[in-house]
């Protein structure tokens, strides 16, 4: 294959690719284990939440008409039947003119529509109740399967797991659930000048920063990042950590070798591999244009860029949602699931025609209004991304924006 130093493809397309790849297999995991997993199949409810029609208040069950027209200066009169504790289930119907004491979470008796605070009633001797307020049917009533009912899917497949869907299972006695496994995420780190983050660099050496935020993303994204420890500069050293990394993970990310000077070793060691595929030289995004894609044994390997805020950049644009894909994720590609605030640019901004940009800004108050401060310099420094609190984009058919102007910051 001819290699170019670019062939450059749209943030779409690239996001297209990333879709291309299967999700993982799916296991079952316990209850306790199920926060953020993502459901690979519906669960089916097979009872009533409620069970029965409940109270949410102490007071008293009531046919709702027998309280129609009752206000403070117009009460209503009706007869105390019975009061019944939280646990019992009532059987004997209610009478026009009755009345039923019921705490919160006791069931209704048969028919009573609504339930009457206590703070709106009044007792009038032993057996009968003054209610000041009118009610309308269902006030006051969890009424029975208004969670979710008998035979319908009550969480769906693709659902990512919340704390309150873990809730509503568990009322459901449902102690296990079918979800896609978290992804297996490699991290290879290539180049000769890094030692580990323990060492002391000697000059032109810098410690390893890409292992442990890279590590620290995926783990954001519901992934298992596996570290496979630097590599140096050498195409068997290369190829065999790839290896091992493939074998082992359902996605690699290599990271360094995207740059001018290893860029091509890295894609020779890719085509090395039997029945791989190079999908993208490079994607029209700043920081981030020389990030490789490839298919191999049918597994994603993204080769990231070495600085560390390209790399950071292009994980939050790319391999995250790749990683949410893997999990099982269908919306993990929308745009429209990232946490967005309107605010005021704080300075002007020039952009090159045919790129997305994506600047990062830090968020202050200024006179009662957001603005969106641009920290601009080198992706080799880390500063930029310290001091930020998001990322404003420039669309690729932009110039520049203009201080002033309001923007849409993606917010970390």
């Amino acid at each position: 294959m001819e290699h170019g130093f670019f062939r450059v493809i749209t943030p779409a397309r690239f996001c297209e690719l990333l879709s291309s790849f299967a999700p993982t297999a799916s296991e079952v995991v316990n209850l306790e284990d199920c926060l953020d997993r993502v459901l690979s199949e519906n669960i089916v409810a097979e009872e009533n939440i409620p069970a029965l029609d409940r109270s949410c208040m102490d007071g008293y069950a009531v046919r709702a008409a027998d309280t129609f027209g009752a206000s403070e200066g117009n009460p209503a009169y009706v007869e105390l039947a019975r009061s019944a504790a939280i646990d019992e289930v009532v059987t004997r119907p209610l009478r026009p003119g009755e009345c039923m004491g019921i705490a919160t979470g006791g069931s209704l008796p048969p028919g009573a529509d609504a339930v009457i605070m206590v703070e709106h009633t009044q007792m009038l001797g032993e057996a009968t109740v003054e209610i000041r307020k009118t009610v309308t049917p269902g006030e006051n009533v969890m009424l029975t399967g208004e969670d979710v009912g008998v035979g319908q899917v009550a969480l769906p497949a693709g659902q990512r797991l919340r704390p309150q869907d873990v809730g509503l299972m568990a009322s459901l006695g449902i102690l296990s659930a079918r979800v896609f496994r978290r992804p297996r995420c490699g991290i290879v780190s290539t180049g000769d000048e890094l030692v580990p983050a323990l060492a002391t660099p000697r000059p032109g050496q810098i410690r390893d920063v890409n292992s442990h935020t890279l590590a620290c993303m995926a783990l954001q994204a519901g992934a298992a990042p596996l570290n496979h420890g630097l590599v140096p500069d050498v195409r068997d050293a290369l190829h065999q950590s790839l290896s091992a990394s493939l074998e082992r993970n359902d996605v690699v990310f290599i990271s360094g070798g995207s740059s001018i000077g290893t860029r091509d070793l890295t894609i020779e060691v890719l085509e090395s591999f039997a029945g791989s595929e190079i999908l993208a030289h490079g994607v029209s995004i700043s920081p981030g244009k020389p990030t490789i894609l490839a298919r191999v044994g049918g597994k994603p390997v993204l080769g990231l860029p070495g600085q560390v805020t390209s790399a950071q950049i292009v994980m939050l644009v790319f391999g995250l949602p790749l990683l949410r894909h893997l999990g099982g994720d269908a919306t993990a590609f929308d745009e429209g699931r990232r946490t967005m605030r309107v605010a005021k640019l704080g300075a002007n901004l020039s952009s090159k025609p045919g790129r997305e940009d994506y600047v990062r800004v830090r968020l202050e108050w200024r006179d009662g209004e957001l603005v969106a401060m641009p920290r601009l310099g080198k992706s080799g420094l880390l500063r930029t991304l310290l001091e930020a609190d998001g990322l404003v984009r420039l669309d690729a058919s932009l110039e520049g924006m203009s201080a002033g102007q309001e923007v849409a910051v993606w917010v970390f």
